[in-house]
């Protein structure tokens, strides 16, 4: 700790012996880099933020497709865009010097560089422009910037209001174009559908609608199977009451009844036989016992006994006629769709060449009619649209805060750079007085005079000075800190000077 505090005492000491020198270097480096900070123009930045709405409540009701985000991406683009800027170079004092196409190049180049568009929200655009030109005052530079972000507002609103009816005008005139070209395409194609479907009937539509015809057709046999095993189950059962039901009634004779209960027996037998009862089953057995006590009466029943007919059976027998009629009818109709099913195979199984003819021609067809239809709908709505941008346009621009006249500059930093050089040049000059005792061989301290040679020091000389000499150093000390002061002085001076050219400006 010893050895730092004794190196430090030896670098101050060595400053200090040389500090004229330090003085000198601080004075040159100060001078020096005051000069490049003057030389350095102002730089003045006007701002200005505008508001752009693009949704229009008409436009929501009546369904046009909003555009919003991407007007919104195209306003970000294409408003800082090159031939924006030249735009703005033409019409300010930027582009009083360019003369040729190589300088207004550079003049874009370094415009860029100056002008920022920014958004701060989805409708909310913040402009800016720094403009330092050393060939002009303050005063100019800060009209200068003002002027070119008051340019980019007015290029803003003639693009937006005049340019956006322009485009739509342009647009429906290209879906027309487009629109008639597909026209006479889908003309085409519906004549060669035509003439197909004209040569292979059982192919319109292509092999899909076929297949859809075939998945119809087999449905429909489905169901016509199902409703004839139904016909055929109630004609059976109607058979079955026929069977069981006598025709006649018989009501002569003393005996008459055992023939009429013989009959009304065997048409129970035959009811149960119907219902699938076996002969083993106790009532098919207690009817056939009775049958056959019966079928004994009978035959001692008078012969010529007479009878009526039967209304029963009379029922029975329409009801039959009519399950027949029902019964065929559905035969037929399953013939019928048999041979169109038979013969829908056939066309597919025999012809594949037609029929991938026919897919082609009506998958042509369809894509040429949705494009057209699509194309139609899109004039519609672009028409709908120009028609409520000339009535009453969607855009709304408003500026929330105009173009600002810069009242100071905004770079560089003059106060700061100017502080900094002063610190820049003690820092040098202490650095250089430094720099010159290091080279020199000298000592300072006895230690390190000691350190160095490794000999041991038995002692040292103290400086005595006469009374001249005193009074000369207290004169060189004066004339020291006056220059230190000076140097103090003249930042300080260089600081007012610069605030009150900025209070000028203002």
């Amino acid at each position: 700790m010893n050895e730092v505090f004794e190196d430090l005492r030896a670098a101050l000491f060595s400053v200090w012996q040389r500090r004229w020198l330090a003085l000198a270097v601080a004075w040159g480096v100060c001078l020096l880099g005051w000069l490049v900070v003057a030389m350095i123009p102002n730089q003045y930045e006007s701002e200005a933020r505008i508001y752009v709405q693009l949704d229009d409540a008409l436009a929501d009701q009546l369904k046009i497709p909003g555009s919003t985000e991407r007007e919104i991406t195209r306003i970000r683009q294409t408003l800082s865009s090159s031939v924006n800027l030249e735009k703005v170079i033409r019409s300010t004092r930027l582009g009083e010097d360019v003369t040729t196409q190589r300088d207004m190049e550079n003049a874009i180049e370094n415009l860029t560089e100056k002008v920022t568009v920014k958004s701060e929200e989805d409708n909310l655009f913040e402009l800016k422009a720094e403009i330092g030109r050393g060939d002009l005052s303050d005063g100019e530079n800060a009209q200068l910037a003002q002027s070119v972000v008051q340019k980019l507002i007015d290029i803003f609103r003639e693009e937006n209001l005049a340019g956006n009816r322009g485009n739509i005008a342009e647009t429906i005139v290209f879906l027309d174009q487009q629109l008639e070209e597909r026209k006479l395409e889908l003309e085409a194609a519906e004549q060669r559908r035509l003439a197909f479907e004209a040569e292979n009937p059982d192919l319109i539509g292509g092999t899909s609608t076929l297949s859809t015809r075939m998945g119809i057709l087999r449905k429909d046999m489905r169901d016509v199977d199902a409703d004839l095993a139904a016909a055929q189950s109630a004609l059976a059962a109607i058979n079955g009451q026929l069977a069981g039901t006598p025709r006649t009634i018989v009501t002569a004779g003393p005996q008459g009844g055992a023939r009429a209960a013989l009959a009304e027996a065997q048409g129970q037998l035959a009811s149960l036989q119907a219902r699938g009862l076996t002969a083993s089953h106790p009532d098919v057995i207690a009817l056939n016992k009775q049958i056959a006590s019966l079928r004994t009466l009978a035959a001692n029943e008078n012969p010529n006994s007479v009878g009526s007919t039967n209304p029963a059976y009379s029922s029975l027998i329409a009801i039959k006629a009519e399950r027949q009629a029902n019964v065929q009818a559905l035969s037929s109709r399953k013939a019928a769709l048999n041979s169109e099913l038979s013969s829908l195979l056939a066309s597919q199984s025999t012809e594949p060449a037609a029929a991938a003819e026919a897919n082609r021609i009506s998958r042509d067809y369809e894509v040429l009619k949705d494009k057209y239809d699509e194309l139609l709908q899109d004039r519609e709505e672009m028409k709908l649209r120009g028609n409520l941008e000339s009535e009453r346009s969607s855009f709304k621009f408003e500026v929330i805060d105009p173009p600002t006249t810069p009242r100071s500059p905004s770079a560089p930093n003059r106060p700061l750079l100017l502080i900094g050089v002063l610190l820049a040049g003690l820092a040098a000059g202490v650095g250089a007085a430094f720099a010159i005792g290091q080279l020199r061989s000298t000592f300072a301290t006895t230690a390190k005079l000691e350190r160095s040679l490794d000999l041991p020091v038995l002692g040292s000389i103290s400086q005595t000075m006469t009374d001249a000499a005193r009074d000369l150093r207290t004169k060189r000390m004066r004339y020291f800190i006056a220059g230190s002061s000076a140097l103090g002085g003249l930042c300080v001076v260089l600081l007012v000077v610069e605030f009150v050219q900025r209070g000028m400006v203002a």
